[in-house]
């Protein structure tokens, strides 16, 4: 949709576009990579024990458990 958007505008349209996106982003914080990503590893590895993925979900809350067979005669 967005690429038929794109297609459909003008050049200059298109760097109005660019144009006002990059005014935006400028004013984002900027923060050295070497500071957030020890952040983000020290936060992962702190949340890491009530993380379903590593330490799994029990049985009795897995929505996705089946909840019984099915017996064909």
């Amino acid at each position: 949709l967005q690429a038929t958007m794109a297609q459909d505008m003008t050049e200059k349209e298109l760097l109005k576009m660019e144009l006002d996106q990059l005014k935006k982003e400028v004013k984002n914080e900027r923060q050295m990579v070497s500071k957030t990503g020890k952040e983000i590893k020290e936060y992962i590895e702190s949340m890491a024990g009530e993380d379903p993925l590593l330490k799994g979900v029990p049985e009795d809350k897995n929505p996705f458990k089946e909840k019984g067979g099915c017996t064909i005669s």
